[in-house]
């Protein structure tokens, strides 16, 4: 393997071409549709919305503003676009802006190369180093984005008109790169008008120095709709000058909202017990989050992050776990009575149009009652129980449930209910008892929820009745 090119005349003799960022964005894309690779793995739900209009983008060779609520993977798309640059370019060795070892722009390289040609070092800068990300805040100034004097500088002898007295801010330092920038709204407006250079003209300017910078960055900004109109805005120049406005959005499926929890959630190596999650439970997890996002006491201008799922999903998994610590089970399966351990993952998630004490509580407990009826439903007809039921009405037959209760205290009624067994291969569930308990808490708390059976709750446990 030879090594690369270490010097300008080296590059030269070896005939590498330098492209602008937006090129070689676009070549790799072209690359990688042409190939049939997955571009951005890890993002789900966006092939057939948001995928195709940032491609889209790209191709155009435009600067990119993502829009949208909390929680829909914007930051995580922004980062994924490294996977487009090439793995590595060249720059002048030393340089603080990574210049284009045939075409410097700042004052040090230019007088370096003056001074030794060809012989000018040349090092080779990884595409992860080609990428920043700045959160706006209104804190934020331009001697954070584009640069300052630097005083040390200054105390070592230099003039104040030297060029070399300034110390470059993010923007100039990713420059042959891309350059993000979270939450824009939150920059205050004459910091934004800061940035109007740098992506129409492609060039900075630092103080009251005479100096031109054309740097070459990608600039990606992402932003939240609400802020638009309350904590902040994008000034008009500056939103004209973004070539894409790209809407983001949550899940649009209950698949896609399990399939995202699966990816995210925390797993730890060592556990007491194994802990399983049936797939009737990833659902009502998925519904909750949905119907949150429907509810008209849930302010959706704030949004209803995927974040609500995965610290649900997690919570369900805990509650499983502590319970088979305390039972000395070794398999735990999450069911219908750990749920209320979701009230706490979920109170601080959701922001109500109006509040009062314990609504959050109130209107999660009617979300979570809902979630499990559509979801019983979507699996079961309350006539396939007509036989259950009627065991029931008999009267003097009642099923005790509880977030603490051993899967063995289930195993009379799971014996003694009818249609049990048809109900766990509905559910494709395996015929262990964990497995079994939690089918009878799924299937006695849908028949509650169609008002087929009376439910009683009993300090911490619920007496399902006739």
């Amino acid at each position: 393997m030879t090594s690369p090119p270490a010097t300008i005349g080296d590059l030269r003799r070896s005939e590498y071409r330098v492209q602008s960022v937006k090129a070689e964005l676009r070549r790799n894309l072209i690359r990688k549709l042409s190939s049939g690779e997955t571009l951005f793995p890890g993002i789900l739900g966006y092939e057939e919305s948001v995928i195709p209009q940032l491609e889209n983008a790209i191709l155009a060779g435009q600067d990119i503003v993502l829009l949208g609520e909390r929680g829909q993977a914007k930051s995580r798309l922004v980062r994924a676009l490294i996977s487009l640059l090439d793995e590595t370019i060249p720059v002048i060795a030393g340089c603080e802006i990574n210049d284009d070892p045939y075409a410097p722009i700042c004052r040090r390289c230019l007088d370096l190369v003056e001074q030794r040609g060809d012989a000018t070092a040349v090092s080779w800068l990884p595409c992860d180093r080609r990428y920043s990300e700045k959160l706006a805040t209104p804190d934020t100034s331009i001697a954070d984005l584009i640069g300052e004097v630097d005083p040390i500088r200054v105390a070592e002898g230099r003039y104040l008109s030297d060029e070399l007295t300034i110390h470059y801010g993010l923007v100039p330092r990713t420059n042959r790169g891309i350059f993000a920038i979270n939450e824009l709204p939150d920059l205050a407006e004459r910091i934004q008008v800061g940035l109007l250079n740098i992506i129409e003209e492609r060039d900075v300017q630092i103080r009251g120095y005479r100096i031109r910078l054309p740097l070459d960055v990608y600039v990606v900004a992402t932003a939240n709709p609400e802020d638009y109109t309350n904590r902040g805005r994008i000034i008009t120049p500056l939103k004209d000058r973004f070539g894409a406005q790209i809407r983001t959005h949550y899940p649009r499926s209950v698949e896609h909202e399990i399939a995202i929890v699966e990816q995210e959630t925390t797993r730890f190596d060592e556990s007491p017990a194994q802990v399983r999650v049936p797939g009737y439970m990833k659902e009502i997890i998925a519904e909750i989050t949905h119907l949150a996002r429907r509810n008209p006491q849930v302010n959706q201008r704030s949004g209803v992050s995927v974040r609500v799922s995965i610290a649900n999903y997690e919570n369900l998994v805990s509650n499983a776990l502590r319970r088979a610590i305390h039972t000395g089970e070794k398999e735990a399966v999450g069911r219908i009575s750990d749920l209320p351990a979701l009230v706490p993952s979920s109170a601080g998630k959701l922001e109500l149009e109006t509040w009062e004490e314990n609504d959050d509580v109130s209107v999660l407990e009617k979300i979570i009652r809902t979630a499990c009826s559509n979801v019983f439903r979507r699996h079961f007809t309350v006539q396939e129980f007509s036989e259950l039921v009627q065991r029931f009405d008999r009267g003097g037959f009642t099923v005790e449930v509880s977030d603490k209760a051993p899967a063995d205290s289930y195993a009379q009624a799971v014996r003694e209910l009818p249609g049990m067994e048809r109900a766990l291969q509905k559910l494709e569930e395996p015929a262990t008892p964990s497995a079994q308990a939690a089918v009878l808490e799924f299937i006695l708390e849908g028949l509650h929820l169609s008002k087929r059976l009376n439910k009683t709750p009993v300090d911490g446990s619920a007496i399902y009745g006739g």
